[in-house]
């Protein structure tokens, strides 16, 4: 049982995305508590434990880092425009191979999944494994939560707009989206509790390095609050009668397609701009996540009602398969870096 545990955790599949299935089946046997109408009001207090996560986060992110971060620009040009511009263009490249109305609805959750920011966690563990630029992996993906909140909603908005979404698209009604509305939600949950923490950083900054294990688990006890909430109203209102385990597994594999597709492309990139091999390490992995925290707390602004636990499960999925492929390709760059050289980082 030991060696079983183990080797889960080197795939990535740790008690965290344990929990995150055992959400998805308790919303699914009790939505009850989770819904609107429910006297415990669930929603809004993961809501406000939104914002005390990205205090945290804010609390032991130093000016210092931000400012050491800058004088790799090449690099972080290559990750930004590989979160906010290939992934989405990719995702508009394959939207005619999704005809049906029910089609449509899943390639806005699967384009939602290609516009959101990256994972800031785990993209600098897995550069910090495959020995790569680690001052630059959290530069990156420090950055990389701060310009999604006006990148995706602006994505989402164009595609919104185009009345290509549920019927119940955004926060304002149907077929309306209101870009300020929503830029200014995210502002006051996410910018605005980031930058209240950066700004006692010098105050509170060595508490929160202290006790980040335990502010670790009031993070994923907050996702795990959210993910519960999105899908008991999904489940409640049935929209996920329709979806059997054939579209969850092609749904799968098309994640973990998109995974690959965008890791080779970074890595072919980066050869030809001649990064060295810690830059080349810190693309590949920072350009390809996407990152959960953020999905949870956008789907419940962009999409208010039952839909945000649709537009969760691509993100859930990918989530899941980025941490089990990257954890296998960091161990192999890390156990055999002149292999890794070779195969993945080659110019």
């Amino acid at each position: 049982m030991r060696k079983f545990i183990d080797t889960a955790k080197k795939a990535g599949l740790d008690g965290f995305m344990l929990a995150l299935l055992s959400m998805i089946l308790l919303a699914w046997l009790w939505p009850a508590p989770g819904m609107q109408d429910s006297p415990l009001h669930l929603s809004t207090v993961s809501t406000y434990a939104v914002s005390v996560i990205f205090f945290f986060y804010g609390l032991r992110l130093s000016p210092e880092k931000l400012k050491a971060g800058l004088v790799n620009w090449r690099l972080h040009v290559m990750v930004h425009l590989s979160t906010f511009v290939l992934f989405p263009v990719l995702a508009l490249a394959f939207r005619s191979f999704f005809q049906s109305e029910e089609g449509q609805v899943m390639w806005l959750a699967i384009f939602f999944l290609t516009v959101l920011p990256s994972t800031v966690s785990s993209s600098v563990v897995m550069v910090s494994i495959a020995r790569g630029n680690i001052p630059a992996a959290i530069f990156n993906a420090s950055i990389s939560s701060l310009i999604g909140v006006f990148i995706t909603p602006l994505w989402m908005g164009l595609v919104l707009e185009s009345g290509s979404g549920p019927s119940s698209p955004g926060p304002s009604g149907p077929g309306h989206f209101d870009l300020l509305s929503v830029v200014g939600k995210l502002s006051m949950q996410v910018l605005l509790p980031v930058f209240a923490g950066i700004a006692l950083n010098s105050r509170w900054g060595h508490f929160a390095e202290r006790h980040k294990k335990y502010i670790r688990y009031f993070d994923q006890s907050s996702i795990l609050l959210i993910v519960y909430t999105s899908f008991c109203e999904s489940f409640g209102e049935h929209l996920f009668d329709s979806l059997g385990i054939k579209e969850i597994v092609f749904l799968g594999i098309g994640m973990l397609t998109l995974f690959f597709g965008i890791y080779f492309l970074l890595t072919f990139i980066s050869g030809l701009l001649h990064f060295n091999r810690e830059d080349k390490v810190t693309a590949v992995f920072c350009g390809s996540k996407k990152s959960l925290v953020q999905g949870a707390v956008m789907s419940k602004v962009l999409f208010a009602g039952p839909e945000a636990g649709l537009m969760l499960l691509p993100i859930m999925l990918y989530h899941a398969l980025q941490l089990i492929a990257a954890s296998i390709i960091a161990q192999r760059m890390a156990r055999e870096p002149e292999i890794a050289e070779d195969f993945v980082l080659k110019k």
